[in-house]
């Protein structure tokens, strides 16, 4: 899936001295035999839970096309990927309170896009792209806004889909961290079409 794609933010260093290719080829091999510095790498933990999930989709899509259909685009593949590749880089510490003073506790900002994600792509019939955490996440009670691109299938009512996306995440991020959520807004890019719908149309969801 991810031959001749163009890839950013998958750096060895970011993904513990792993590569995406690496990555992919466990993945394929079914995560035999175990690797544990696969395993015990947050980054890598994070791009291969998200790879499960585009894979699935990815599966969806070309069971649902005509056998003589041309040759799909697979930019959105890559920009995917790219998101991906982005999110396991740590980025920003988050604190979180604890009663005792001698503890020091945070969550990295990878980790957190890496829920948005999973909670973006637990909404049937949409795909998450780039997520991104605006504000200044390391200051406790900061309002933050998130901002998250998605792809849906079409059928799929658009505002509907969004406001669903926006539920799953906001219900994610008050369950896993202290982040003072002011909004979120879902950008929906792509509509992907059955193979006699024409061409992929474009709308904003703010």
């Amino acid at each position: 899936m991810t031959d001749d794609l163009e890839l950013e933010g998958f750096e060895p260093a970011d993904l513990d001295g792993h590569t995406i290719e690496q990555l992919s080829d466990y993945l394929a091999a079914g995560r035999q035999p175990f690797d544990p510095s696969i395993e015990s790498s947050p980054g890598c933990q994070i791009a291969l839970a998200a790879m499960v999930r585009l894979r699935s989709v990815s599966l969806s899509l070309l069971e649902s096309e005509a056998v003589d259909e041309p040759a799909r685009d697979d930019s959105w593949v890559a920009g995917i990927l790219n998101s991906i590749g982005l999110e396991a880089q740590a980025g920003r510490s988050i604190p979180i309170q604890h009663p005792s003073g001698r503890a020091s506790l945070s969550l990295t900002e990878g980790a957190v896009r890496g829920l948005v994600r999973a909670a973006g792509d637990s909404v049937t019939g949409v795909l998450i792209g780039r997520c991104t955490l605006q504000g200044d996440v390391t200051v406790p009670g900061s309002p933050i806004t998130v901002l998250v691109d998605a792809s849906v299938f079409w059928g799929e009512p658009i505002p509907t889909a969004a406001a669903k996306v926006r539920e799953a995440i906001y219900a994610e991020l008050l369950r896993h961290t202290e982040l003072n959520i002011v909004a979120i807004d879902v950008t929906v890019h792509d509509v992907h079409l059955s193979r006699s719908l024409g061409e992929p149309s474009t709308e904003e969801i703010e």
